[in-house]
Formats: C-alpha cells, sequence, structure tokens
C-alpha cells in the first residue's frame, strides 16, 4: 500500500462518515431507512479501516476480507428491503435472499480459509467478493425494472451510487481473478470512486421521503457547489489549452498561451456573471436533484423580511411588489388597490407604463375573475388561447401593455383586495402549476400586510379626529367667553333705548350671533354636525361668495353656462365650501392670473367649477394627500381638513368631488350635486348629518 491509498480511503471515510451523521440526526425510525444508515456506517468502518491498513506494512487479511463482506451485504440488504416493498418483485426478491446466503456462506468459507492460511490458489475468495457484486447488480437491474416510472424518479440516484459501487467491485475483482492478483492503483483509487457515490445516496435519501428520513439538501449550496465545480473543469481544460499551445506554438507559444488564457479568464467572468446562464443552471439543478422547484422556507423567510422591514425608501406598496416580483425574477410592475368607493387605482409602478387616472371598477371582467376564481393570469397563454381563463376581456389599459406578463389577485379574507401587474422575465422559464401555488400564497399573504398597514392609517386617522375634537374643547371655551360678552351687550344696549333704530338693530344682531353660537356649542359637545338642507340657488350663493372674495386679486369672475339650477344643501355649509375652494385657487394664482367659477348642468347633475391658471398640483399629490385630513401644505398656517371636509359635505348630500391638476397649469375643482326639480321644492326637506 501507498500513501495514495491512504489519502484515497481516507476520503471516502469522510464522505460515509459525513453522510452517517446525516441520517443518523434525520432518522425518523422506519425500517428502509435504519438499513441505508446502517450500510453508510459499514462503509465508513470500511473505508477507515483499509486507509488504516494501507498505511501499515504488515496486512491483515482476514480482518479486511470479513469488512468486506459486511459492506457489499449492507448495501444488498438494502436493495432486497427495497424490492419487497413492489409485489412483482416480491416472489424474485425472496430467491435474491437465498443466492445472498449462498454467497455469503462461500465468501464466508473462503474467508476462513484465508485466516487459516489454508487455501492453495488465491481466486478462491475473490470468487465470493466477486459473486457479491454480481448479485448487487441483479438486484439494481430488478429494483429499476419493477419501479414505475414515477418511483424511478425517486430511485435513480440511488441505483447510480450503489451501482457505481458495485460496477467498480466488479471490475476489480473480475480483473484479478483473471490476472490471479490484484492491480494496486485499482485498490488505492477505490476508496475515493466510493465517495463520488456518497451525494447521490443522499439526493436518492432526500427524494424517499418514506423511508422517514428527512435529509435536507440546500438549492443554495448545490448551486454555488456546481458553479465552483464547473468553474473548476473549466479552467483545467483552459490550462491544458494553454499548455498545448505553450508547447507547440513555437517562438509565439508564451504570447500565444497568455492570450489565451486572459481570454479564457474574460469568458469564465462574463458567463458567472451571466443572470441567463446562472437561472438555466438553477433550472437544471432543481429539475433533475429536486423534487419540488422551491424551497418553500427560504421563499417564505425572504418575503417576510422584504415586508417587514421598514424603509423610508421603499414604502410598503413597493417592497410588496418587488417582493412578488422577485420570485420569478421580474424586474417590476404595477400594484394595484381598492379604492373608498370601491375601484382599483395603480398606487405603485415600476417598469410599466400606466396612467395615474386609469381606473378598473370594482364590477368589471378582470376584478370579477379575479374575485371568484382567483388564479393567476398568464398574459402569454390568454393571447394564445382566451377559453382558459373562460375567454375573459381584458381592460384596454391592460390588454396595451405588451411588457405585462402576470396578473396576480391580493386576496384578504375571500376578498379582492387588490392586484399585481408583473412584468415578463428574460431568464424565468414557462410557468408551473408550483409557480401559480406560490405567487397566489404569496398574493394571501402580501394583501394582509398591506390590509394591516390600511388599518394601521385609518387608526391613526381616527386619532387625529380624537386630537381634532380635543383641540375644540378649548374652541368651546372661547365660544362660552365670546357669548357671555355679546350677552353683556344685549344687556347694555337697553340704555340705548332712546335711538330706536340703533337699539333694534344692535339687539337683533347680537341675540342672533347668541343663538348661533349656543348651537354651535350645543354641537361640538355631541361630536356631530346637524345641518338642515334647504333649496339653494347655485347662482345666488355663488355671486355671494364671490362678492365677498372681492378685495383679494385675482378678483374671480362668474360665468354662468345654465341659468336656474339649484340643488338641495346647507345654505352655509356649500357657502363656506366653495368661499374655501376660491380662497385657496386666489391664493395659488399670481395678480395676474384668473379665478373662474363656473354654473352648468350635465343631465340630472349641477356641476360648479372653480378653474384657475395658478401653480397647480401633481397627480399624484391630488391622488393620495390632498382628500387626507390633516396632511396640508401650508405648514402651521393649515390644518389640512379644508379639502377633507368639502368632499365629505358634498357626499352626504348625495353628490361627489372632482380634482384635475397639472403643475405650472392650474387646478380644476368640480363639485357636482344633484339637480333639485320644481316639484321637489314642495317636499320636506331632510336633515342632513355629518359625523367627523
Amino acid at each position: 500500500m501507498t500513501n495514495i491509498g491512504v489519502f484515497s480511503y481516507a476520503i471516502g471515510g469522510c464522505a460515509f462518515l459525513a453522510l452517517s451523521v446525516l441520517l443518523a440526526t434525520s432518522w425518523r425510525g422506519r425500517f428502509q431507512g435504519g438499513v441505508v444508515l446502517a450500510a453508510a456506517g459499514v462503509s465508513t468502518i470500511w473505508c477507515f479501516w483499509l486507509a488504516y491498513q494501507a498505511s501499515m506494512t504488515e496486512a491483515f487479511a482476514s480482518v479486511t476480507f470479513l469488512l468486506e463482506v459486511l459492506r457489499g451485504g449492507a448495501w444488498l440488504s438494502l436493495l432486497v428491503a427495497l424490492l419487497r416493498g413492489y409485489e412483482r418483485a416480491q416472489a424474485i426478491s425472496r430467491s435474491v435472499v437465498y443466492v445472498i446466503h449462498a454467497v455469503w456462506v462461500m465468501a464466508l468459507l473462503s474467508g476462513v480459509l484465508v485466516a487459516l492460511g489454508l487455501h492453495t490458489s488465491f481466486p478462491v475468495w475473490v470468487v465470493g467478493l466477486l459473486a457479491i457484486a454480481l448479485v448487487g447488480l441483479v438486484l439494481l437491474e430488478q429494483l429499476y425494472r419493477n419501479a414505475s416510472p414515477e418511483r424511478r424518479w425517486a430511485i435513480k440516484f440511488l441505483i447510480l451510487g450503489i451501482g457505481g459501487i458495485f460496477v467498480y467491485d466488479f471490475f476489480l475483482y473480475s480483473q484479478a481473478l483473471l490476472l490471479r492478483e490484484i492491480d494496486a492503483n485499482i485498490w488505492n483509487a477505490r476508496g475515493a470512486v466510493n465517495a463520488l457515490a456518497v451525494p447521490l445516496i443522499a439526493v436518492a435519501a432526500a427524494r424517499n421521503p418514506d423511508w422517514s428520513i428527512d435529509v435536507f439538501v440546500s438549492r443554495q449550496v448545490v448551486f454555488y457547489t456546481t458553479a465552483l465545480l464547473g468553474a473548476g473543469i473549466y479552467l483545467l481544460a483552459m490550462a491544458a489549452g494553454g499548455y498545448y499551445i505553450q508547447v507547440h506554438g513555437g517562438t509565439w507559444g508564451a504570447v500565444a498561451q497568455i492570450v489565451f488564457l486572459g481570454g479564457a479568464a474574460v469568458i469564465l467572468a462574463v458567463i458567472m456573471l451571466s443572470g441567463e446562464v446562472r437561472a438555466k443552471v438553477r433550472v437544471f439543478l432543481i429539475r433533475h436533484f429536486y423534487k419540488g422547484k422551491y424551497e418553500y422556507r427560504v421563499e417564505w423567510l425572504r418575503l417576510i423580511h422584504t415586508l417587514a422591514t421598514p424603509d423610508e425608501a421603499n414604502p410598503l406598496g413597493d417592497r410588496a411588489l418587488r417582493a412578488l416580483a422577485q420570485v420569478v425574477e421580474s424586474s417590476g410592475g404595477s400594484l394595484w388597490l381598492k379604492q373608498e368607493r370601491g375601484e382599483f387605482r395603480p398606487v405603485v409602478q415600476l417598469g410599466l407604463d400606466i396612467s395615474s387616472d386609469a381606473i378598473e371598477p370594482a364590477d368589471s371582467p378582470l376584478a370579477r375573475f379575479l374575485q371568484q376564481r382567483e388564479w393567476v393570469i398568464d398574459l402569454g397563454q390568454w393571447r394564445s388561447d382566451p377559453t382558459r381563463y373562460d375567454s375573459l376581456a381584458l381592460p384596454n389599459w391592460l390588454g396595451s401593455q405588451k411588457r405585462a406578463w402576470l396578473v396576480i389577485p391580493l386576496m384578504q379574507e375571500g376578498h379582492l383586495l387588490g392586484f399585481a401587474v408583473l412584468v415578463r422575465s428574460k431568464t424565468f422559464g414557462a410557468l408551473t402549476w408550483e409557480d401559480t401555488d406560490l405567487l397566489k400564497m404569496m398574493g394571501r399573504q402580501v394583501a394582509s400586510y398591506l390590509a394591516y398597514h390600511q388599518a394601521a392609517q385609518a387608526l391613526a386617522q381616527a386619532k387625529q379626529f380624537d386630537a381634532y375634537h380635543r383641540l375644540t374643547a378649548f374652541i368651546m371655551h372661547d365660544l362660552k367667553n365670546l357669548i357671555a360678552q355679546q350677552s353683556l351687550v344685549v344687556k347694555n344696549a337697553a340704555r340705548h333705548k332712546n335711538n330706536p333704530a340703533f337699539v333694534e338693530d344692535v339687539i337683533h344682531t347680537v341675540d342672533n350671533s347668541v343663538t348661533r353660537m349656543n348651537q354651535l356649542l350645543d354641537q361640538l359637545k355631541r361630536g356631530e354636525l346637524h345641518q338642515q338642507s334647504k333649496r339653494v340657488a347655485l347662482r345666488e350663493l355663488a355671486t355671494e361668495v364671490i362678492a365677498k372674495h372681492a378685495s383679494m386679486q385675482p378678483v374671480p369672475e362668474l360665468q354662468v353656462m345654465a341659468d336656474g339650477v339649484d340643488v338641495l344643501a346647507d345654505p352655509q355649509g356649500l357657502a363656506a365650501i366653495l368661499a374655501h375652494i376660491v380662497r385657496n385657487a386666489q391664493e395659488a394664482t399670481a395678480s395676474g392670473g384668473h379665478v373662474c367659477v363656473r354654473l352648468d348642468r350635465q343631465g340630472a347633475k349641477a356641476v360648479v367649477e372653480v378653474e384657475d391658471n395658478g401653480t397647480g398640483m401633481e397627480p399624484a399629490f391630488v391622488a393620495e394627500r390632498l382628500f387626507r385630513p390633516f396632511d396640508s401644505t401650508k405648514g402651521s398656517k393649515g390644518m389640512g381638513i379644508g379639502a377633507y371636509q368639502a368632499r365629505e359635505f358634498v357626499r352626504a348630500a348625495g353628490g361627489d368631488v372632482e380634482v384635475t391638476s397639472a403643475p405650472g397649469k392650474g387646478t380644476t375643482f368640480r363639485i357636482i350635486l344633484p339637480t333639485l326639480e320644481p316639484e321637489q321644492a314642495r317636499q320636506p326637506v331632510p336633515a342632513i348629518e355629518l359625523r367627523p
């Protein structure tokens, strides 16, 4: 024996020891798993014994022969145990058991002769070991033949691993039988060759959960190990090519060798950094080495980490979209969420050119399909065969997006909270059922986080309203003082009764203000604002508001496109809202600009437009912040509730508010209310109750 034998068998012993530890820590008590563990353990002892023997000058033939028989018998026992699981192979397995017993008896007798020194010819004990290898190959052939196509996927790496062991033994002992001596080189290389079977056996254990061995082989470790191995093989090949150039390149050999190796290094770097190549290698490994395409624990932890990690530069919507996109190696997309009135709007866009004003109604075919089916829509499949999706009609904004690839529903407690549209990946292959299941599962988790975020925002808004109500307590204190002062004026006014006109006017004014302030105080105590709706002539109301703001530049002008338009609303509340909008338009417009109040009728709707050519607002600000309470752009000068109060007042009256704006071009604030027909004026007018 030589040092090469020590090194070779030491490698094999370490490999089988690692396999034994892995199997021992994962074993769940099943018989087949125990046989695999026993075979790996015997192989560990066998390798280390042969490594020890290789370092010694004296041979221990009897111990070596005994371990050879035990190691071969352990792997044969595993194959017999697996064959008993197939009904068609049970008769064969029983016959093979008898054959194995006969082989063991013959091999042990040969070993006894070797130990006693009574053998007369070398091949006596070699025949027994050769018979073990031959029987092992027969059992492997029967195991593969009787396995179903689905089962072959699970055992093929076991057959390759054990088959490699028995084929090498058969070659070793058949040559020894013919030449009547064992080739030292073949014997020394045997340990390293057996070590090559260890990864195959480990993969087979991971693919056979019925053995009750929960072996986990990380995809990341396999991927990077494979990449490192491939790079090593490539560099060895390039080194051999460089050596050939140096030997046969003549005077230019050294230069050509440097150029060749430099170019090889550049090519290797390009390949290693190529996302497409890395994706193909990953797909190849997953298809051939793993039963499942994903490590769900890793994917789940990555999703939770992405969603839960605060990042001011990337809000939750951006992180949610990226978390879904990275599963299928997409570069971005668009995230749509349900708004207050039920429609869906885009809130995040990465790589798709969709207008921020785009709307997907809640009752649209796309929304209904996602709500009812909860399917991930592959737009490529839809274009080739729409019948797969019940001939679903896609909206124009989605059908016109050539880069759009997948539509993922975001379901929250059985309701469609929103959906994500992903951009087509350049490296991801065809979508499978495992991909869609993972995307749907992640879509539900993303929806849960988004719903929690919305609830947190609503809670924060409620707390702000609570602070606002506390603020009104100070206002009520001031109002009490004002009421007391006005009451005193009323009392003191009696001394001026010699001037009847003055006294009558003062008493009437002060008494009216006291009454109004008492009503306001009572309403603020209850936290409710009751507004008595009446018939309001919009032309008269707009004329009155414009007259009050004529002292401020630019002076508003009135355009009456349709006269005689009446609505049902609280006159004072509607006047206050219109005054607030006009004042904001004047503040946003230079003195040389224009502010126009326009009255019109559109069917059964009355429209009041306040248009200016001032600074304008960003569409994103209008969509996300304009109507958010307590979000003001005026700093400490404003509380940020004017636009919110205006919208809530109009909606309580049965109308709505629309705003269109562009930076540098101005803003149009549109109030839409149902018109009041003449016959409606004779009906009792209900009170409108608003709860802030």
